[in-house]
């Protein structure tokens, strides 16, 4: 039986992967989040929920224990903290695959008028953040893979395509539906993507910007 652990477990992707996780799998999570009385629907035969603060190496470390995969699906103005909390907590726990929710751009990779449009609209301060974080994870020694979405729909359909690091990004958009997917594929099979940076988009959205823009 496979132990996960879901970091930032009360937002739209962890949610979605979450339930698949459990629909798919016997898997026992642990739901891991600041204010973790806004979880109120957690299965007490396969699910712990901890109250915690993803900066601090301490109580993550103590949520890892015993963990197989940790998936990190953080956000805020202090990621690269974040990022640097969790490299340190895997270390003391002795945990070593990480799934890490980055964002798209963070190396440059996006092309043409939609990179043009994406740096408008995620310079100063986002993505400069998020590929610092991108870059702490990376040079640790985990066993990580760093996710980085397009533009994120809440369409009600799985349908995306991998690009590598060193790839140019493709669509301009995916559904957190499609990431949940990708993640709960990862976090069952671990011994896939290892140490690797994919780009995520639906197939046929290339264009100028996303399409609910």
């Amino acid at each position: 039986m496979t132990n996960i652990l879901i970091l930032g477990a009360h937002g739209h992707i962890a949610t979605l992967a979450r339930k698949q996780l459990l629909k798919d799998s016997d898997a026992r999570l642990t739901l891991f989040l600041r204010n973790a009385k806004r979880i109120k629907d957690a299965d007490s035969k396969r699910e712990t929920v901890v109250d915690g603060d993803a900066a601090n190496a301490n109580e993550l470390a103590d949520a890892m224990k015993g963990q197989d995969v940790v998936y990190a699906n953080l956000a805020g103005h202090n990621i690269e903290a974040q990022a640097t909390a969790v490299v340190t907590a895997m270390h003391t726990a002795g945990v070593k695959r990480l799934i890490w929710i980055s964002t798209l751009g963070i190396y440059d990779e996006v092309p043409g008028a939609f990179g043009k449009w994406n740096h408008q609209m995620l310079d100063g301060g986002y993505l400069e953040t998020y590929g610092a974080a991108a870059h702490v994870i990376e040079s640790s020694d985990l066993d990580y893979t760093v996710i980085r979405p397009a533009w994120l729909s809440n369409e009600d359909s799985v349908s995306y395509e991998l690009t590598g690091r060193n790839d140019a990004f493709k669509g301009t958009e995916v559904s957190r539906k499609s990431i949940a997917d990708l993640v709960t594929k990862i976090a069952l099979q671990p011994s896939q993507h290892v140490r690797e940076s994919l780009g995520v988009d639906k197939p046929g959205t290339e264009g100028d910007k996303p399409s609910f823009y």
